[in-house]
């Protein structure tokens, strides 16, 4: 049987380098761990680090095709960041303009949670141990 050890990286293509950057390091304060710019594709690739734990591997590309997240198409539905304290973090994220659905109580586990998106709309959750 193939036994994984744990999530290494997600990628996420963004359509705006910068605003991205600025989105992913300065409002969700992830920790750039390396920036590497690839002429050949015209690409950069920006590695963020989670709390020590996991890496966002951010892509630009010239002109990347929208993704549709409403209504949901198949493929990953969101990336859920965990967090001791959902009220704080809402808090710190609307501060930054950014709109937050409500928080709502998950049937299975009781625990509270939210969505809000990326700058290109990728549905991204809080998710309250």
């Amino acid at each position: 049987m193939l036994k994984l050890n744990k999530v290494h990286h997600i990628a996420i293509i963004c359509s705006d380098y910068q605003k991205s950057k600025h989105f992913y390091t300065e409002i969700l304060g992830l920790k750039i761990v390396r920036e590497v710019y690839r002429e050949v594709r015209d690409s950069y690739k920006l590695d963020l680090e989670v709390c020590n734990q996991y890496q966002i591997e951010l892509f630009s590309f010239p002109n990347p095709v929208p993704r549709p997240s409403r209504p949901e198409a198949a493929g990953l539905r969101h990336l859920a960041f965990e967090v001791d304290a959902l009220d704080e973090a809402v808090f710190h994220i609307k501060e930054f303009g950014i709109e937050v659905e409500p928080i709502r109580i998950d049937e299975f586990t009781g625990k509270r949670f939210t969505f809000f998106a990326d700058p290109d709309g990728l549905p991204l959750e809080l998710y309250e141990v």
